[in-house]
């Protein structure tokens, strides 16, 4: 019962007051989900899938979120361009929430051998919230939730932009701008807009067969505001590791390798700091990625940092 209490707590924390959008460990291979302009970023095919359990044994409604996403880089009429899909479900408590969302970004020649890119995406946003088996310690229903199964889809927009070369890269972006609508109680609400900043940097260590990567990822809504950051060593630009901390939140450790040219498997688990700990045994977190191009004379090229995912 202490559980569901912290869960149904949970419930109503992350729609009322907390960031709605989910948080990925290994954000650095999720930017696709929060910057539409990272489409077509690689030259290449791209396909990623991240899964995250949060707060295992926790008990039954601990989040649990799965995103996969695509993008490609295209030139229409002579254009450099790129496009992308992505899926994002989301559950913890009562609520599951599945958006999918198409992404077109402009990209353009800068200094320093980069691209600028320009992007803006749209879609839709599924909403769903069951809570009519919930009983309160007493024995008794909650008025304060519906007494059935409450669903809700609405669209949603997001903007970016993304610059990127061989050494380096920076993201700005913005989620929900049009701050979609949601009905999860019984007063309507709606997304908040979630602002991003991301960025990272490669640096060639004196032996040829390591690289330091430092990484940075700001996000906030205006009313909360985190700051991740992260450093991983890369061995012969196929295996990496390091460690991330979230400010006031947890920290973690990070391992991936390249199993063939293209294919990247990596794992995550995070320890919390807050009082959190107490009620579960951590988080855990998969990624699996793909990459290639489609110009056929040319063996799948390898990245020159894991950041590419």
């Amino acid at each position: 019962m202490k559980k569901n209490i912290l869960i149904i707590f949970l419930f109503y924390s992350l729609i009322s007051v907390a960031q709605q959008d989910p948080l990925f460990t290994q954000n650095m291979f999720n930017q696709m989900s929060i910057n539409p302009a990272y489409a077509g970023s690689n030259n290449m095919v791209c396909a990623t899938a991240l899964n995250r359990l949060q707060w295992v044994g926790f008990g039954d409604g601990s989040p649990m979120t799965t995103v996969v996403n695509i993008n490609a880089a295209i030139q229409p009429f002579g254009l450099s361009s790129g496009i992308g899909l992505n899926i994002a479900n989301d559950q913890f408590g009562f609520n599951q929430d599945l958006g999918v969302d198409l992404s077109y970004a402009i990209r353009f020649n800068v200094a320093s051998g980069g691209k600028l890119a320009i992007g803006f995406n749209g879609g839709f946003i599924n909403n769903t919230l069951n809570a009519g088996n919930w009983i309160t310690p007493s024995g008794s229903t909650d008025n304060a939730l519906p007494s059935t199964k409450e669903n809700s889809i609405n669209f949603d927009m997001g903007v970016g932009i993304f610059f990127n070369n061989d050494d380096m890269y920076f993201g700005a972006s913005a989620t929900h701008i049009n701050e979609t609508k949601f009905n999860k109680a019984v007063e309507p609400s709606h997304y908040k807009r979630h602002y991003y900043i991301t960025g990272g940097y490669i640096l060639q260590l004196p032996s040829p067969a390591w690289q330091f990567n430092p990484s940075v990822f700001i996000n906030s809504d205006l009313t909360t505001n985190q700051l991740s950051v992260t450093a991983n060593a890369i061995y012969n630009k196929r295996f990496w590791c390091g460690v991330s901390y979230r400010v006031g939140e947890g920290v973690a450790g990070m391992i991936g390798f390249e199993l063939f040219s293209g294919m990247r498997i990596g794992y995550a688990y995070d320890f919390s700091t807050t009082e959190i700990s107490s009620y579960n045994s951590g988080s855990h977190e998969f990624m699996l990625g793909y990459c290639f191009s489609l110009k056929k004379e040319k063996p799948p090229q390898q990245y020159k940092s894991i950041r590419f995912l």
